[in-house]
């Protein structure tokens, strides 16, 4: 199972000459519309950074490209993994099209809670916590530990 966060439909502007998405439009949908989702939800999204100067910022990320998708194809942005410690997040992302279900990508990410004034590493607040600890405890069934990288870089 996933929790399913956005859907986008592929344009021509992020295809290429090879007639499919380009590379670099796999992070852009991924990060636009699965992770900003769930900084949002967390509070620690935009709104985050212009009103309390924290963010987060991906340190290392993963990616898989399973099976090419083109323009006007539609793609599901789905969380298939969530968890933190005390200044680290670690999310995995998949995308999935949406009227033939096949794998498209997948990323997982490691971002990093970060105080934009001093430009440093900082603990979430507790209440962001709670947030994120009910959360999982809300979803925690429809996770999926497999082919995880950056697992062992929580430090729990």
């Amino acid at each position: 199972m996933t929790i399913h966060l956005d859907s986008k439909k592929i344009i021509k502007d992020w295809t290429d000459y090879n007639g499919h998405m380009n590379v670099a439009y796999y992070v852009l949908i991924f990060d636009v519309y699965g992770a900003e989702k769930l900084m949002t939800e967390f509070k620690m999204g935009e709104d985050s950074a212009k009103k309390t100067s924290k963010s987060t910022m991906v340190v290392e990320s993963h990616i898989t490209y399973n099976q090419e998708v083109k323009e006007g194809d539609e793609v599901d942005v789905n969380l298939i993994y969530f968890d933190h410690d005390k200044k680290r997040l670690l999310y995995k992302l998949e995308m999935v099209h949406k009227s033939k279900r096949y794998l498209v990508s997948t990323i997982e990410s490691l971002s990093l809670y970060v105080d934009l004034n001093e430009r440093k590493v900082a603990e979430f607040e507790n209440e962001k916590i709670k947030i994120m600890d009910e959360f999982i405890n809300k979803n925690k069934s429809k996770f999926s530990l497999n082919n995880l990288v950056f697992s062992d870089k929580l430090k729990k």
